[in-house]
């Protein structure tokens, strides 16, 4: 293993993601830091979030998953930037109805 293997992936959210973060009810802000957490530790494959997936037919490598399993759910989406260096971005957090897949 090098050491590339054990470095963070750095995560930033786009600001239509920070400003929706600020919109987040208190326990689904919760849990959305949670995943930013494991985002930056483990990187953008994210199997143990509900209803993870890659987006399909997009230019960038895009993920996606839902923060709870009740209604309204909550959905956040992100793309990797740059793999080499390590870099991803959230550019969505809400509602399931409005993301923009």
């Amino acid at each position: 293993m090098s050491e590339q293997d054990f470095t963070e992936w750095a995560v930033g959210l786009s600001s239509k993601a920070k400003k929706q973060k600020g919109k987040l009810p208190s326990d689904i802000c919760v849990l959305f830091l949670s995943l930013l957490i494991e985002l930056r530790l483990k990187g953008p494959t994210q199997p143990s979030w509900p209803h993870y997936g890659k987006l399909a037919g997009r230019k960038e490598e895009t993920h996606h998953c839902h923060l709870n399993k009740s209604r309204p759910v909550y959905v956040a989406v992100w793309k990797v930037l740059n793999k080499r260096i390590k870099l991803m971005e959230v550019q969505y957090v809400g509602t399931h109805e409005n993301t923009p897949y």
